[in-house]
């Protein structure tokens, strides 16, 4: 098992700049690749960014040059840092691990609130 749990979610006018983090505990050893994904009211959670044991990462095309992932997987935590932020922005972010129990799992935090205004 993996829990999450996520932290920096603010309020932020447009323009601005937010770092959420996610604390990872549990069978962390267990853990291949991490990310964030957000899910505005009304849509459909989407990818943000993701990044593997390893360090390779990708981006949703929306946030490329804006938002970066980094991972230290010596304090289980993965950040994203999100500059030049926007109002299409706005949404509850999540974190996501896939972890390798014999079979590949998914464990997802319980969200942050990121509100972008104009």
């Amino acid at each position: 098992q993996v829990q999450l749990v996520e932290s920096g979610g603010n309020s932020v006018q447009a323009g601005g700049s937010l770092r959420l983090s996610c604390a990872a505990s549990g069978s962390i050893f267990s853990i291949i690749t991490m990310g964030w994904y957000r899910q505005a009211p009304g849509k459909q959670r989407e990818l943000v960014a993701t990044i593997t044991n390893s360090g390779n990462s990708q981006y949703a095309d929306s946030v490329k040059g804006r938002f970066t992932i980094s991972r230290d997987n010596a304090k289980n935590t993965v950040d994203l840092q999100m500059n030049s932020l926007k109002p299409e922005d706005t949404a509850r972010y999540y974190c996501r691990s896939q972890a390798w129990f014999g079979s590949l799992k998914d464990y997802w935090g319980q969200g942050t609130q990121v509100t972008v205004s104009s």
